[in-house]
């Protein structure tokens, strides 16, 4: 690997590199830091990326495994995953242009790298699709979700896309299948507290000041199934799962609420039936008015 700086180090089969900062301490070498910080990785796995020279300091310096340790710097590292399983279902581009790409994402995919997923998210399969390295989400939406994510091409555009999302400056539209309850007034508005509930990947509705809020309204009736219409006014993490659940009426399939102990794995057959349908918003570069529409459909059985 040539020595860059590491903010021009280079993705890898559409994987940029992961960081971790080096804190004051008495570690022997950078390799018994990492040993100590990742203990899920063994010694082996960190040699063979050395000797690849996938492990650099934030100079483009390669770090080897006898290099001895020093604080307050950062290491730059390839992430793999050996055992990685495909996610069998694949994303559409609906939109390119020289400010965003817009994706349908299927359910199951990751938007982007964490824990068991690397190769197998919408971001890492996009750069490697379209061959734009600096591609990154805008937003995100569940792994179990389906339906539209929007990505920025340039850096320097991102922050002001970002910032809409940040702003509530962008009208989205979900769909979702739950259950019909005879009597339900609607369209109603469900706001909550939203916090971190146990275990950590769980959130729940708390006592306090409201910090989330969602539109909800009934498209379709069919026997004791609903299609809804769900606009979030706020983007909580698992707002519209946690909301729809609050109201007694769980999304179709969801694995997570009404909580289950433990979590059941994955069932390719039984997605959440959930869909990130439209999204709107004046955009910031252009000026334009945008406007994207899922081409999935949740259909009542």
């Amino acid at each position: 690997m040539s020595k860059l700086p590491a903010h021009r180090l280079p993705t890898r089969h559409g994987v940029s590199p992961s960081c971790v900062g080096l804190p004051a301490g008495q570690w022997h070498t950078i390799t018994d830091f990492l040993l100590q910080r990742f203990p899920a990785i063994a010694r082996e796995v960190w040699l063979a990326r050395m000797a690849s020279g996938l492990v650099v300091d934030e100079f483009g310096e390669p770090v080897t495994p006898d290099r001895p340790y020093r604080g307050h710097m950062r290491v730059y590292y390839y992430r793999a995953l050996p055992d990685e399983l495909r996610v069998p279902f694949e994303a559409t581009v609906l939109f390119q242009d020289e400010h965003l790409v817009v994706a349908d994402k299927p359910h199951f995919l990751p938007v982007t790298p964490s824990g068991h997923y690397l190769q197998e998210t919408l971001l890492v399969r996009l750069k490697n699709q379209l061959g734009i390295d600096d591609l990154i989400p805008i937003h995100r939406i569940d792994r179990e979700t389906a339906g539209l994510v929007l990505f920025s091409i340039n850096p320097s555009e991102r922050d002001a896309y970002q910032a809409l999302f940040r702003q509530h400056k962008v009208t989205k539209h979900y769909e979702a299948i739950a259950p019909w309850r005879e009597g339900l007034s609607v369209p109603l508005t469900h706001k909550s507290r939203i916090v971190q509930g146990e275990p950590f990947f769980r959130q729940c509705e708390a006592p306090g000041e409201p910090n989330s809020e969602t539109h909800v309204d009934v498209l379709e009736v069919k026997g004791d199934r609903a299609l809804y219409s769900l606009s979030p006014v706020t983007g909580k993490k698992h707002q519209l799962r946690v909301h729809m659940n609050a109201l007694g009426l769980p999304i179709l399939n969801d694995r997570m609420y009404p909580p289950v102990h433990p979590t059941p794995d994955d069932d390719y057959a039984r997605p959440l039936q959930l869909l990130a349908q439209s999204i709107a918003f004046e955009d910031p570069v252009t000026g334009q008015s945008r406007q994207f529409e899922s081409r999935l459909r949740l259909l009542l059985a």
